[in-house]
């Protein structure tokens, strides 16, 4: 309900936003050579040592196609079938690089007889069409320098999740399954998220945050964590000292998916962390630049809503790039619509406040909105850094995904109602036992 109304209070701006926003295309390159990144970048792309398989080295293909770095791994025995990885978000350098599957999951799929292939995409910065695009032309290109794969997965991380969920509807043939792990499921609504903790702090404490200025996190956000009394808080003492911190935590707790174990803990692990989202953009040329440019809370409801009225006193704020925000296509950041036509199992971190779990929440709401609820397993890891899962975990949700893919045999995930996810022991079903001392997993209580 509320993206349809977004959609119907903003489609009015869209005819006059078209006319001065440009969405950057390869074109823009000056005919640079494909074998070459775009303007800007360089690549960097050392061997990768091959990996061995029952004693035989794997095949490595390194390169540079469509102005993106890639490599490519074979085993001697493949089984026909390639695992695509997405990597996640690179910040704003101008330097391409390669990740290989991560969490042992390389070892494990050359083990399996698998081939894998992973892009450095042809930007950096926020740009999930680079990714999406990048990725699918690695995809056609490991078809022209190895062979056709019989399947192809995709996996990743983080802004990988995105370009994950995006992939599966911009190309719904191409891909057989799908696994996206602490993956930005909710699209354009973790833009919004960020500037919810900004705005809604800036509504409790009566200190002006927006827009951030260069002394924001210098002056300001420590006047702010001051007046808000989470100052000193940590994630074994997190309680603030006054109510307004409390009604800002639990405000946070709420929008980042609801009352869950160690959302406590979470929030003051990450509140200093999130704060320095809302820093100055160097540069707010385009959304991959400074992703801002598209949130916004204008409908946004927040709860709870006492001592402080915070819906009637928040600063309401409309995106700078309507287009961007409301287009179908894919733009930069674009929307994930909840159509998936193959399986898909996601992994996430109850405590990730940076891609936090709500994630989850909106991209089951997304497919059960258009039918698609079937094709959706969702994992719940006890862990609060972002991204923290163990080779066990990752590893068992991947055998889980193939044998969904190839007999059709749907595994089991956690429910995601309020109820269930409250619960004391939510996230102990799918959660790596022998993992419980690595990490931030001491933050939550031990399952049975």
């Amino acid at each position: 309900m509320r993206r349809t109304l977004l959609f119907r209070v903003l489609a009015c701006t869209v005819a006059a936003a078209t006319a001065v926003t440009a969405i950057p295309t390869a074109a823009a390159a000056g005919g640079t050579p494909g074998n070459q990144p775009l303007p800007g970048y360089t690549i960097v792309n050392p061997p990768l040592t091959p990996a061995t398989v029952d004693g035989r080295p794997t095949t490595v293909r390194q390169g540079t196609h469509r102005h993106a770095a890639y490599v490519i791994e074979v085993p001697a025995k493949w089984n026909g079938d390639l695992v695509m990885w997405a990597h996640g978000y690179r910040g704003q350098g101008t330097v391409l690089t390669v990740d290989p599957p991560a969490y042992g999951l390389r070892q494990k799929l050359l083990d399996r007889g698998y081939a894998w292939a992973a892009s450095s995409y042809s930007g950096n910065g926020f740009d999930i069409r680079a990714g999406v695009v990048s990725t699918k032309e690695l995809t056609e290109h490991f078809g022209t320098v190895v062979r056709r794969p019989h399947r192809t997965y995709i996996a990743g991380v983080s802004m990988g999740g995105y370009v994950i969920g995006r992939s599966l509807e911009e190309y719904p043939r191409l891909y057989d399954g799908g696994l996206p792990m602490c993956g930005v499921m909710g699209d354009q609504r973790l833009i919004d998220y960020f500037l919810d903790y900004q705005l809604t702090s800036e509504a409790l404490s009566g200190i002006t945050t927006y827009p951030a200025g260069a002394d924001y996190l210098t002056a300001v956000v420590p006047a702010v964590q001051q007046k808000l009394g989470i100052a000193t808080i940590t994630p074994v003492a997190p309680e603030p000292a006054n109510p307004l911190g409390q009604q800002f935590r639990d405000i946070t707790v709420n929008q980042s998916g609801g009352p869950r174990p160690g959302a406590a803990a979470a929030f003051a692990y990450w509140k200093n962390f999130l704060f320095s989202l809302s820093a100055p953009a160097a540069s707010s040329e385009t959304p991959a630049q400074d992703p801002g440019l598209i949130s916004t809370n204008l409908f946004t409801r927040y709860k709870p809503n006492t001592p402080v009225d915070v819906n009637r006193s928040v600063r309401r704020v409309a995106p700078e790039e309507p287009y961007q925000r409301l287009s179908r296509r894919l733009t930069q950041v674009p929307k994930i619509e909840g159509r998936p036509r193959v399986p898909v199992l996601s992994l996430h971190g109850l405590g990730d406040l940076f891609v936090p779990f709500g994630n989850e929440l909106q991209y089951k709401a997304d497919v059960d909105r258009n039918g698609r609820g079937r094709l959706v397993v969702q994992r719940a890891i006890r862990s609060t850094e972002h991204c923290e899962f163990s080779p066990t975990e990752v590893g068992t949700a991947w055998d889980d995904l193939v044998t969904w893919v190839r007999h059709d045999r749907k595994p089991a995930g956690d429910r995601l109602d309020p109820k269930s996810v409250a619960a004391p022991d939510y996230g102990c079903r799918f959660s790596d036992r022998a993992a419980y001392t690595t990490g931030t997993r001491r933050l939550y209580a031990a399952c049975a």
